[in-house]
């Protein structure tokens, strides 16, 4: 099994090729994005969900395991454990009659590390410690997270590849022109004297911190 961590908050180019493979029959992808401005979508229940929905949406081996779960829950009167879940979803990547299983997880760091114990953050940090524990051959795992230390301190260990931009020359210049595209074709900048717009793109530049 691999696990795959990027530090830069977008993976439209990973996206891109799995979906490639998935056409071909060559993958089966779940993706999830933690949402800063959705609390639903900061913690582990609304992932394991996410998860288990795709994988039934594309598998009737997926679904007949969740259909199981349901029944066992008083046919969805009772909403089943976190563990339950987990559990669920284990026996859904093990399943071998699947391709190439491709857990794609954006944006780690929007996942709250605030509140709870444990909090949210470090229940999906437990649950990819977990999934990579077990070994499969079929299964692949690709986190991109901004740097925080208590991300890289699970997850560095468990990586078979990790590719931080966060620190790149060319990650910085890219976000440099950006910002002196946007201050030199704004109109209400227009007539701002150059001294100010440089001291904004300085400004800006500086607090962007790689992102």
């Amino acid at each position: 099994m691999r696990i795959h961590v990027f530090m830069f908050p977008t993976s439209s180019t990973i996206i891109q090729q799995v979906e490639e493979k998935s056409d071909r029959g060559l993958a089966l992808m779940c993706y999830y994005y933690f949402d800063f401005n959705n609390i639903a979508k900061q913690g582990i229940r609304g992932l394991l969900t996410s998860l288990l929905s795709q994988l039934c949406a594309k598998s009737d081996h997926c679904y007949h395991i969740l259909s199981a779960l349901y029944s066992e829950n008083n046919a969805g009167l009772q909403q089943p454990r976190n563990d339950a879940l987990t559990e669920c979803l284990k026996k859904m990547l093990r399943l071998e009659q699947l391709p190439t299983k491709y857990i794609i997880l954006d944006g780690l760091d929007e996942c709250s590390n605030t509140s709870g114990f444990p909090t949210a953050r470090e229940e999906v940090l437990d649950l990819l410690e977990d999934l990579v524990g077990l070994t499969l051959q079929d299964l692949r795992i690709c986190v991109t997270s901004r740097p925080e230390i208590d991300i890289r301190n699970v997850l560095d260990p468990l990586a078979s590849l990790n590719t931080s931009l966060h620190d790149e020359a060319g990650q910085k210049q890219d976000i440099l022109d950006y910002i002196k595209n946007v201050v030199y074709s704004d109109r209400r900048m227009a007539r701002w004297r150059p001294e100010d717009k440089q001291l904004v793109i300085d400004a800006l530049s500086a607090k962007a911190d790689g992102m």
